[in-house]
């Protein structure tokens, strides 16, 4: 095995896209390492090697170590890792973006931070999540109001299409268990996708507090990602999953929803979502820097001026500021 000092910092160009990853990776009752740019799952059974360049989230269940060096690559490779308990999915920690530029985040910035603009994307949303209904016009407590019956006509739906009794949605947090099999499912569901969300907002250079639905938390914008997705993957899933058998529902929705995100492409979807929400103006065009590492300073009139140099008017310009 390499040491760290020898090895160089990978580069964007030799960074697997976001949406070309895997969605995650689940290890449990292991030791987490690292072998010059892959991680290693090492076991009673033996080592694998997993290239770190290719996850989405790492998601570590219970018995699981992981050494420094191997948060090291993670971090390198932007990818999310997430401490998970058996009965749910949390998520608490996030790689590097993989992106060098701040075009989605200034933009993030500048929609959340106009009262209309913010609207306008809030509106957006709404029309990704039930493109067959025109938010235009609506207010926010009008949004709220439709998508709250939006959201319970797709319970009712998926009940009568599955024949899954259905009593309302029940979830206590911090006791999974205290639902039926359904209300589970669509919690272990919920709770996946707000894990891949938060991956692909952190690896885009988003901030994951600038929410336009959701507000006030510190991931209110990854809670705004995730139910895009709500009522057209995660709660027919979990109600595919209560009716085949009751028993551990939690980890054969996390299997399931894994599978269904690969088959649909989430990733590259849940990408090109954020990208037009953040820089409509920009939507079939829009560059996050490439391979390219550039700094710039910024001057009057929306000008930008190189780093590096010293822009005192009494020196020679382009002199080197370190």
């Amino acid at each position: 095995m390499t040491t760290v000092s020898k090895r160089t910092a990978l580069t964007p160009r030799q960074l697997t896209r976001t949406a070309e990853r895997i969605s995650f990776v689940y290890l449990e009752r292991c030791t987490v390492h690292r072998d010059a740019n892959a991680i290693t799952a090492q076991d009673a059974e033996g080592t694998t090697h997993i290239p770190s360049a290719t996850i989405g989230t790492l998601l570590l269940g219970p018995g699981t170590r992981i050494t420094h060096q191997a948060m090291s690559v993670l971090g390198e490779t932007g990818a999310a890792v997430c401490w998970v308990g058996e009965r749910g999915v949390r998520y608490y920690a996030a790689g590097r973006a993989l992106s060098r530029s701040s075009a989605l985040m200034e933009g993030q910035a500048r929609q959340w931070a106009n009262p209309r603009s913010r609207l306008a994307v809030a509106r957006a949303m709404y029309r990704l999540r039930f493109p067959d209904e025109d938010p235009a016009g609506l207010t926010r407590h009008e949004l709220l109001g439709r998508e709250g019956r939006r959201v319970k006509a797709c319970y009712r739906a998926q009940a009568a299409r599955t024949g899954v009794p259905w009593r309302g949605r029940q979830y206590v947090p911090g006791d999974f268990t205290e639902g039926d099999a359904v209300n589970q499912a669509i919690t272990a569901a919920a709770q996946c996708m707000y894990g891949i969300a938060h991956a692909v907002v952190a690896s885009l250079g988003c901030s994951p507090a600038l929410g336009f639905v959701h507000s006030g938390h510190e991931l209110s914008f990854v809670l705004d990602i995730a139910d895009l997705y709500k009522t057209e993957i995660g709660i027919p899933l979990a109600f595919d999953i209560a009716a085949q058998d009751e028993e551990d529902v939690g980890p054969r929705t996390r299997r399931a929803l894994r599978d269904r995100i690969n088959e649909t492409a989430l990733l590259d979807r849940c990408v090109d979502d954020i990208m037009r929400l953040l820089l409509p103006e920009r939507a079939n065009s829009v560059d996050l820097g490439g391979d390219r590492d550039v700094v710039t300073l910024q001057s009057d009139g929306g000008r930008e001026v190189p780093s590096g140099f010293n822009h005192d008017e009494t020196n020679d310009y382009g002199q080197a500021s370190w």
